[in-house]
């Protein structure tokens, strides 16, 4: 299934939670996207559960920010995280090392 929209994919990745990757993160993952279609939404990982609100989070451990075309190419498989970072296209602040557990925490 390719994603085509932000919100939809969020509520999609949000039921996609894996429990076991996540075992041992307390933290905060935010999303920015940009453009239309876009917004803001923040996970929180805590003791294996996950809650997910759309907003931005006062202090999240890691924050991306992308346009909607890179977040769907991202998560359609389509464009590798690390590229999209050397090249600009992804922009993640805070602890890089949880950014790289997103995708085994989140399978798409």
């Amino acid at each position: 299934m390719a994603y085509t929209s932000v919100k939809e994919t969020f509520d999609q990745l949000y039921k996609n939670f894996n429990p076991q990757a996540a075992n041992g993160v307390d933290a905060v993952f935010q999303w920015e996207i940009l453009g239309d279609g876009g917004g803001s939404w923040h996970m929180t990982v805590k003791d294996q559960t996950c809650r997910l609100a759309e907003g931005k989070h006062p202090k999240p451990n890691v924050s991306q920010t992308s346009s909607v075309q890179t977040f769907l190419a991202l998560v359609n498989n389509e464009l590798g995280g690390m590229q999209a970072f050397m090249s600009g296209k992804l922009k993640v602040r805070g602890n890089i090392l949880l950014a790289q557990k997103i995708m085994d925490i989140w399978p798409a």
